[in-house]
């Protein structure tokens, strides 16, 4: 695994529950919004990655301690090796989150199957036709629609979200994403911090504001 960061605890990031935040390294998208811009590359050097047996032994520290672990990015599900990892830390007796954009529903569903996630967290970025814009990539949108899918349709825990970013997204597109969203499952609108902005621009947007 590609590990780029490491919180040892939150009360915030899994609903419920007490949990370390691992963040792996490597993303497919350029967000403009995205406020883990040290993330994003898949070719970090290894001095900058926080090696695996570092982070398995802060987890077996909190073991009985902590309910959970949350898995974020970066993209989580570009790591072949993220199955293995995650039986790891459930065999260590944790809950498991995993936040994820959506793009590769086959590493979802695999996970899924395996019973190695708990609660899923996706991101919903922007109405479909205009996907490209919030992601900075040419973006599979069917692909996301398919692990939309899968998430509704598993019977986990989950929540599918939206950074607001009024540079990017008029109130006509929110009401549209939100239009997406499965009946049954929550939809949640998150604040859009700008001070680590990848985009410059939207963080020169709040200075002058």
């Amino acid at each position: 695994m590609r590990i780029g960061g490491l919180t040892p605890f939150t009360l915030s990031d899994f609903p419920g529950r007490t949990a370390a935040i691992i963040f792996t390294q490597g993303c497919n998208f350029r967000c403009p919004f995205c406020h883990n811009a040290s993330l994003l590359p898949l070719s970090a050097s290894s001095d900058d990655l926080v090696p695996e047996r570092e982070v398995c032994r802060l987890l077996e520290s909190r073991m009985g301690r902590l309910d959970g672990v949350v898995i974020t990015g970066g993209e989580p599900t570009l790591q072949s090796d993220l199955p293995k990892f995650l039986d790891v830390i459930r065999r260590m007796g944790f809950e498991i989150k995993l936040d994820t954009n959506g793009s590769h529903p086959e590493m979802v569903h695999r996970l899924i199957a395996r019973k190695l996630v708990d609660y899923i967290a996706m991101d919903i970025k922007a109405p479909w036709d205009s996907y490209d814009l919030l992601t900075g990539v040419e973006t599979p949108v069917d692909r996301i629609r398919e692990t939309m899918r899968i998430v509704t349709n598993s019977g986990i825990e989950h929540e599918f979200r939206t950074t607001v970013v009024d540079a990017l997204l008029s109130e006509d597109d929110i009401l549209s994403i939100s239009a997406s969203i499965p009946v049954d499952s929550p939809h949640r609108l998150q604040t859009f911090q700008p001070e680590n902005a990848l985009d410059p621009e939207l963080r020169q947007a709040m200075e002058v504001a």
